[in-house]
Formats: C-alpha cells, structure tokens, sequence
C-alpha cells in the first residue's frame, strides 16, 4: 500500500518552480497524477502514482513524502486528515485495573488517537469527504474490543477527561485563584484528597494569570483538574513534564492507583516513570506529520525494550535507530585539566537561601545537575554564567560561558536562519557545526520558519542549538529534555557528549529526566534542602556516588535491565528494591 503525503507547512509553491508536476514522469506522459488545488497547492493521486520518488528528490522544501505501507494497515485506518494529509492507523485499548501506556516520537498521532478515543475527534475511517455516522463506525468496529468504547461514547453514556500536553496554555483561557478553578471543576468530593496527594495547598490562593505560578505548579493543577472529576476513562498526556523527580513519581504513584479502580491511558516520554506506573504500553511508529501506527500492546518491559531497539519483531519493521546503553567505567577526573572553581557559595533572596560548598569543573568533562525544583539548581547555574552574583564567595575564571535557560520563548521576530547568522554566522556556517548538531536536531526544516511558529519541543531544540553556536569554553544548559520526546532525548544526550569530546569543551546540565541524566553525565551535583525555602548543592561526585546519595533522598533503587543496560525504576517493596537498600546501592553498579 502506497500513501502520498504533503507536508502543507513546508509546501512554497509560490517561491518554487513546482518541479514536483514539472518532473513527475507520469504527468509528462498525459496523467494527472499531480495536479494544483484551489489553494494553489499540489494534490497528488495515489492511484496514479507509481512511486518513483523524483517528486520527493526535486521538491527544494522536502514537502513531499511517498511511503510504502503494509497491505494489512488498508483495513485499519482510523483517521485521515483531508487529501495527501496526516493517517492514523489503529488504537489503543482502554482496560480497567490495568494503567496503559502509549509511546512514540512527537508528530505521529498520540494525541490524536487520545482526542479520538475520548470523544473530542469522531474517527472518519479514512473518509474526510463524507463524514461516516455512529452507525457507520460501530458496524466498522464490530467484534472488536472498541466496539462497546465506541457504542458509549454515541449513546454519551462513557464520561471521560484529558489533561492537556501543554499546561503552559492554561493561564491564557482560564482566570481566578486556583483554589475555585478546581473546586468549580469538582463532581468527585475528593478536592481536599486530591490537594493533599499532589501537595499543593500552599498554591490554592495564587491566581493563575499573574505569573506567580510555575510550570511544575501549572502541571500539578492541571493534574488535580483530572483527577477531581468522577468519570470512566482518564487520559493524561505528558503528566510529568516540569516536575522534578519527586514529584513524578508521586504523580505517577497516584495515577498506578486510579488505574486499579478507572480506565486509564498515559503519554509518556520519560521512560523511567513509564516503566515504573503502567502495566501496558502500545508503541507507536510512523513518519512525523505523514502517519502513525498504533501497536498491539505490549508488557511496559517488552514495549520499552523493543522502542530502544528501534526494531518491531513481529512485524518485521524498522521504525527507527537502535538505542543503547553501556555500562561504561567512570572518567578519570583527576587527569583533567580545573576549567572552573569555585569557593563556598552563598545566595540570599527575601524568602529563599542557597548554599554551595566549593568544587571545581574540569575541561572535557559533562557535569550532571539533580535535585528538587525550587531548591537553587538554576540559581547556581546562572550564578556560574554570571547572569546573578553571589551573596557570598567567588568564582574562579576567565571563559566565554554559554547558558541556556530553563524557560525558552521565541523573543526574536524573523526566521530561524536570520536568527542563527546574526548570533553566530562563523560558527553556524562551520562543517563542526553542522555534522555534530545541525543534522542530529533536525533543523533543516525548521530554517525559514518563524521563530514564534515553532512548537515547544522545535524550540527546545533551537535554543540547545543556539546555546552550542556560540563561541564558549564551558556550556551550562538548564533542561535540555523539555518538550523532547524520548528518542529525541536520547539523540540531545548522544550529541553532547558528542560535542564534548570532539570539542574539548565542558558542560554542566540540569536535567530531570534520569535515563538522560544517565546517558549524558561523567560527574554529579548533588540538591537538596527544602524546596521554596533553602537549598544545598554538594559535589560534583562521581556518577555512582552522586546518583546514589541522589535516589537515596528520593527513596528508590534503581538496576539495570538484563537485555539493555538501561535503568529500570525497582517497584518499591520488591525484592531487588529490599536488596539494594539493604546494602546501600541504590544505584546500579558502574
């Protein structure tokens, strides 16, 4: 089966020669096999097309994108978005007593299978001109394990709710104190059960327009907001995005136990947290914009294994690059030339004190960041970028510091490739640069787009990029992984390293998400304190020893799976968990 995609946002028909119908070999012999449509874009047959790909080389924005599919995906379409538009295929199964997992890369239709499966989409079956009825769809669905979710959902008689992908929009349709938002959205009576579970009742007071509230805060809320409401199915998408690792696994602990009780699906890019709260997880594959293909389900251990392999065995199709993880010896710091030192730190503000005891940075070197939210960790880094001084102490250099910041907003008006010439056109222009991060981020398609087009995770990735063009001896990047699904974490993490090794350069991160903390460190600092209140840094410590104290606060053991070498999350009570705090390794030996 042949599918004949147009990427409609990358199409200028306009400002090109339209070599997609000039060249096309059956259009030359007669054929309308590509013709232009009304809005002065081109529609391709594909009955017609015979899929040569000439379309696809000459087009000068690679608009264009021609996919063979297998035979048996022709019965299982669900939706199809207008002409040579985005296809999903299949669904996931919502069980009761059972949390499911969905997993896949961003742009191939996970929110688009969960606004179908809660109602927000009526599925077309591929349909898009004549919209199918209910009937229509129950007889299609008719002996399958969705034909009762879907029968529901037209007699209304299933409820359902879904907690957004991104929360950083809620300021902008909601208003009030947060404390009435939820308590108008109660039909439970368990709002004080569900403030109490995700601790946010020093936040109830706070108005959700005035800026005072945080993206970890705004992800809690919107989090409650679900949770307070009594319904048969909940869909969480991205539940833990800004939260620190405490309170992702406080999060994930609460939706494991909805999950016994309700039907619950979650889309999940941090594979730790997926491995430790769902029972089930459907992959998901395809090409991003073009189509997407939802999998049978798999145990969460299978599925998370068989996406790292980037290989579905059972169908016999590669979706994507095979992810690996080593169990490399820790780098000998002491040989490493001191970059950067620091003596005892102190910073005061009214209502929050940090302290850091004194540590050095060496050059080559990767230095991980860990610890709550609110504790200082971002503090610290914009202490050693020199965007805020100490109270008390100094800093030891004299480098070009690069920093990337924790919150990105797209403040400079014109294209991404202005934007990139104007910061840094030498370095931007350099074959360096464009081997070891232009091509991994996939910025090629993103050049002459507007920077305020972009989406959070094609911003993420910019501003890693921006944050890497410039001139620099020491790199401090505040979450990298925001936004990024996980393959694309694992490429950032691959890619610095990368950078590092080649370059010679120092790197210090703040990130939440431990499989990239895992991939990306050679050293550790270590946060803790009471968040809000007072923070401690300590470190940098050996990866071993700094994620050990680490996971020890946080009050989890972490091993490494048989087959991959990657982390797995211990289920808390088991034996190997029992073991390893028994012997005070919470941390898998290097």
């Amino acid at each position: 089966m042949r599918i004949a995609v147009l990427l409609r946002d990358r199409c200028k028909s306009k400002r090109c020669a339209i070599e997609c119908i000039k060249y096309c070999p059956r259009v030359r012999a007669g054929d309308e096999t590509i013709v232009m449509g009304e809005d002065n874009k081109p529609i391709i047959s594909e009955d017609l097309c015979v899929g040569c790909g000439i379309c696809i080389n000459k087009c000068p924005y690679d608009a264009i994108k021609i996919i063979g599919l297998a035979e048996e995906l022709k019965t299982d379409l669900v939706h199809q978005f207008g002409k040579n538009g985005f296809r999903l295929y299949r669904l996931s199964i919502p069980k009761k007593g059972s949390c499911i997992g969905i997993l896949g890369q961003n742009g191939i239709g996970k929110t688009t299978a969960i606004k179908i499966l809660s109602g927000q989409i009526k599925p077309n079956l591929g349909d898009y001109e004549d919209e199918p009825t209910w009937d229509d769809i129950l007889e299609y669905y008719s002996g399958t394990e969705l034909y009762e979710h879907f029968r529901g959902l037209s007699d209304n008689k299933i409820t359902c709710v879904l907690k957004p992908q991104y929360v950083d929009k809620l300021p902008k349709t909601l208003e009030g104190k947060i404390g009435d938002i939820l308590k108008k959205g109660d039909n439970s009576g368990n709002f004080d059960t569900v403030v109490e579970k995700l601790g946010i009742e020093n936040i109830l007071d706070k108005e959700i327009q005035k800026g005072t509230i945080s993206g970890g805060e705004l992800q809690l809320v919107s989090v409650a907001a679900a949770l307070i409401k009594d319904v048969d199915l909940y869909f969480f998408d991205e539940p833990t995005s800004y939260l620190d690792i405490y309170q992702r696994l406080k999060v994930a602990r609460i939706i494991r136990e909805l999950s016994k009780e309700k039907k619950v699906i979650v889309v999940e890019h941090d594979l730790a947290v997926l491995d430790f709260q769902c029972d089930n997880v459907h992959i998901m594959y395809g090409t991003e914009g073009a189509y997407g293909v939802v999998t049978f389900p798999r145990s969460v251990r299978h599925a998370i294994n068989t996406y790292l392999s980037g290989y579905l065995k059972e169908e016999n199709i590669r979706f994507g690059e095979k992810i690996e993880f080593s169990a490399r010896p820790p780098k000998q710091r002491q040989g490493m030339r001191i970059l950067v030192s620091y003596d005892n730190l102190t910073k005061s503000f009214k209502d929050f004190n940090l302290d850091v005891e004194k540590g050095i940075i060496r050059q080559g070197e990767l230095v991980g960041i860990v610890g709550p939210n609110a504790i200082g960790k971002t503090t610290f880094v914009k202490m050693l970028a020199g965007v805020i001084k100490p109270t008390e102490g100094t800093i030891e250099y004299d480098l070009k510091v690069s920093y990337k910041p924790q919150y990105i907003s797209p403040e400079y008006e014109g294209t991404l490739r202005d934007f990139f010439e104007k910061s840094s056109q030498k370095l931007f222009n350099s074959s360096f640069f464009k081997a070891e991060v232009y091509e991994p981020l996939h910025l090629k398609y993103l050049l002459d787009r507007q920077l305020e087009t972009l989406s959070g995770g094609e911003l993420q990735r910019v501003a890693i990029a921006s944050c890497l063009v410039k001139d620099a001896d020491i790199f401090l990047i505040d979450e990298p992984s925001a936004y990024l699904d996980s393959e694309q974490r694992m490429v950032v993490s691959r890619m610095l390293r990368r950078v590092m090794e080649k370059s010679g350069k120092s790197a210090m991160i703040v990130d939440h998400d431990v499989y990239f903390i895992d991939m990306v460190s050679d050293a550790l600092i270590v946060f803790d304190g009471e968040s809000g209140k007072h923070g401690k840094a300590q470190g940098p410590y050996s990866l071993h020893e700094g994620m050990n104290r680490f996971l020890k606060d946080v009050d989890i053991t972490f091993r490494r799976d048989e087959d991959t070498q990657r982390p797995r999350v211990n289920k808390p009570g088991s034996f190997m968990d029992r073991k390893q705090k028994q012997s005070g390794e919470y941390y898998y030996k290097m």
